[in-house]
């Protein structure tokens, strides 16, 4: 076993067993220290450490950080739990909105948006009604995972298939695919959710709280998350043409920028960013590269065996190794190999839901898990554990596994 490897372990156990043992560290902690150590132990040079780091991903984060932090300073995100969440809203509808709303929102703005803005909203929405965070953040996460697989733009690995494989229409090839299959997937996880949060009770019971309001930076925080939304919709048109696309990082930074311009209370929103979230994806690129160069993994994806260029072969693979490398680099590392071996769309298909849906299965498995586990231990919250995430994220992998392996093997 490489150094690099035992590392990945001990990480790993680090932050599954942190809350049981109360280990005074943090996420972002444990998996910088990791990096740290394969670093200055020579498992990594400088160069290839720096060549890790996704940073179109980062700025991306940063950008929309920046901008969530915005809208829930200028108390626009309060309003919106007041106004619609609260007063009226039924159990049946907060678990539609948490479902299908930020489900199907994840496919258009990319589920890590949807994390970093969705975290907050649902944690007033808890505190309001006296009830557990848990149910809802589980709920979220699933979701926005769920929501992202049928969409070249719902998440970093999607669009780097969509990029780098011969699709010539992405969002009209993903929805044929793997359209009918995502909404079968959401459906069970409403009835799922639904049992979740049945079991809390005091469902309705509000608490008053007061959030000053800042209407200035409400108006233009509301202008740069239509901004995102404008753009991302101009990225939708421009993949049916020949025509230039905005960058992922354009995408969030042009209107974080707006807001650094004209916005008021620029020092208090730097103070309040996630700061510890991109530190962790830092340190999460490194370390993965580390263990990817040190171990068998690159043999693995050089030398494929049958079962790997297999709808069901591609999704077991990228579900497990997701948990290792994570989806991005994964699907960086095997689209070579399978475009060496296949040209058919359903196997980039297959490959798209595996490396997506493994955000189910643990905490590990995706971005927008983490973004909004350590978004909620930001506020004073428990978030969720790893192994309540594991209790139900395994088994309810193992389905959304077998649906779209029947849907992509059988139907389409």
């Amino acid at each position: 076993m490489s150094v690099s490897l035992a590392v990945l372990i001990l990480v790993f156990l680090g932050i599954a067993l942190r809350q049981l043992f109360h280990l005074p560290l943090k996420i972002w902690q444990i998996m910088g220290i990791g990096a740290l150590i394969v670093f200055f132990t020579g498992q990594i040079s400088p160069l290839s450490a720096w060549a890790a780091i996704d940073w179109s991903i980062i700025l991306f984060l940063f950008g929309m950080f920046y901008i969530g932090t915005a809208l829930e300073e200028s108390g626009y995100i309060h309003e919106i739990v007041s106004r619609y969440l609260l007063e009226g809203c039924s159990q049946k509808m907060l678990a539609f909105v948490i479902v299908f709303g930020m489900g199907i929102f994840s496919a258009l703005l990319m589920n890590d948006t949807l994390a970093i803005v969705g975290t907050p909203l649902l944690i007033k929405v808890a505190h309001h009604r006296r009830i557990q965070t848990r149910p809802l953040l589980i709920g979220l996460a699933f979701a926005i995972t769920i929501g992202s697989v049928m969409s070249p733009i719902g998440n970093p690995q999607n669009l780097l298939i969509a990029l780098q494989t011969p699709i010539v229409s992405p969002f009209a090839t993903f929805l044929k695919y793997l359209g009918v299959p995502t909404l079968i997937n959401l459906i069970l996880l409403y009835f799922f959710l639904l049992y979740l949060m049945g079991k809390e009770e005091g469902y309705f019971h509000e608490v008053e709280t007061s959030v000053p309001y800042n209407k200035r930076l409400m108006i233009l925080s509301r202008i740069a998350l239509g901004m995102v939304a404008l753009m991302v919709g101009y990225n939708l048109i421009a993949s049916f043409f020949p025509i230039y696309s905005i960058p992922l990082p354009g995408i969030a930074l042009i209107p974080a920028f707006f807001l650094m311009i004209f916005g008021p209370k620029r020092k208090e929103i730097f103070s309040l960013l996630d700061w510890h979230t991109l530190i962790f994806f830092i340190a999460m690129f490194v370390l993965m590269r580390s263990v990817f160069e040190t171990s068998s993994l690159k043999e693995a994806f050089e030398s494929p065996t049958n079962f790997m260029n297999t709808v069901p072969g591609i999704i077991a693979f990228s579900v497990i190794l997701s948990q290792l490398i994570s989806n991005v680099p994964l699907v960086a590392l095997y689209l070579p190999t399978l475009k060496y071996l296949t040209a058919d769309f359903g196997i980039y298909m297959a490959l798209a839901a595996g490396s997506t849906i493994a955000g189910n299965f643990l905490i590990f498995g995706a971005a927008s898990n983490m973004i909004i586990i350590q978004n909620a231990e930001k506020r004073g919250d428990r978030g969720i554990s790893f192994f309540t995430f594991a209790k139900y994220g395994i088994p309810f992998t193992l389905l959304n596994f077998l649906i779209y392996w029947l849907f992509l093997t059988h139907v389409v």
